[in-house]
Parts: C-alpha cells; sequence; structure tokens
C-alpha cells in the first residue's frame, strides 16, 4: 500500500491563516480600553520570535498616561515648527485617539551583522504581538516614524539610545473601521530556482 501524503487542509490551519490574512493596520479605534492582561499575554507571545542565537533583544515598554501625553507633546512642538501649528495641532488630537500604546525597542551591537539579525528578531515579536492581539480583536499600528528617532523621545522613554534602539511604536485597541485590502498573489512572487 502506498503512503499517502498528509492532508493539510485542517479548520486550525485555515483558522490560522484567516488570522494571518485578515489583520490590518486600524488607524481608527474605540475608545474603549484593553485588558492589561492580554496585552501582557500578547507580549509573552511576541517574546517567542525567532531570533538568531537566543539573543531576546528587545524590550517592550508599555507607555502609560503621563508618558503618551509628554510623546504627544513632543509630536506637537515638532511638527509646529516644521510643518505649522494647524498639522500639529490635528496630529496632536489624532495621537491622543489611540487608546493603547507600546514601544517596541532592540539591543544594539557593536557587530553590524549581529544588529541587523536582532533587529529583524524584534520585527517578527512586533507581528508576533499584532496577530496575537488580532486574534483577540484588537487592532494595531505599528509607527516607525520621526518620533521613534527623536533624542527627547528616547529621553521621555528612559532609553539609552548607545545601547538601545526604537524599532517601533505600536498603536493597538478595538478597530472603530477595519479597512479592506489586498495581496499580490502568492504565483506572482513566488520564483521557483532549479
Amino acid at each position: 500500500m502506498a503512503n499517502k501524503a498528509p492532508s493539510f487542509e485542517t479548520e486550525a490551519l485555515r483558522e490560522f491563516g484567516e488570522v494571518l490574512k485578515g489583520r490590518r493596520t486600524i488607524n481608527l479605534y474605540l475608545q474603549t480600553s484593553v485588558p492589561e492582561q492580554l496585552v501582557r499575554d500578547a507580549i509573552e507571545a511576541a517574546t517567542w520570535a525567532p531570533n538568531h542565537h537566543v539573543t531576546e533583544p528587545w524590550r517592550f515598554l508599555m507607555m502609560g498616561p503621563q508618558t503618551i501625553a509628554r510623546t504627544i507633546e513632543r509630536v506637537r512642538v515638532t511638527l509646529a515648527e516644521q510643518k505649522g501649528q494647524e498639522l500639529a495641532d490635528f496630529k496632536a488630537r489624532s495621537w491622543a485617539e489611540k487608546p493603547g500604546w507600546l514601544t517596541v525597542t532592540c539591543r544594539r551591537s557593536e557587530d553590524t551583522l549581529k544588529e541587523r539579525e536582532d533587529y529583524a528578531a524584534c520585527s517578527v515579536a512586533v507581528q508576533n504581538f499584532m496577530l496575537y492581539l488580532w486574534k483577540a480583536g484588537v487592532g494595531s499600528k505599528w509607527t516607525s516614524g520621526g518620533i521613534t528617532r527623536d533624542p527627547e523621545f528616547f529621553d521621555i522613554l528612559g532609553v539609552n539610545p548607545e545601547e538601545e534602539f526604537v524599532v517601533g511604536m505600536i498603536w493597538y485597541g478595538y478597530p472603530k473601521v477595519t479597512p479592506t485590502q489586498s495581496r499580490t498573489a502568492a504565483d506572482d512572487v513566488t520564483v521557483r530556482l532549479p
């Protein structure tokens, strides 16, 4: 009797695929708090990201109201100087509506290859975090805009830029609007090599 290849079409696998394909970047949130334990569980899931030599280079900074307020004010001041007060005030109001804030940092290394691998690991950790929350009905947005490179933001966070850098700031909350999206077909981005 010939061996048959196992069937990979299972309910669990289909559900997992739906979570992966269904996750969206969320910009508008309901003003409902996400339970802290859920966020901590998502961070726990994030730490299971693959990381070369098990360096575990990440740190997760759960931003409280004072840190958030200082960050928003820093954005307001910076944008007012660069692009005018009207845009600065709009951005500050928009950011103030984000219910949950987390900043992810990566440990620096003098070895550029190691630092690159560690950054990749932190990026996967962020994805784990966002997917875990998405499965629980919580949306997120990963931002890596100018604020994440601002020395004053590092001061607000208590981050030593010689020891770590910001991978991104993650906003999270229950989605008010979930956008639709499409992707290029896998066949169009896949090359089979001999």
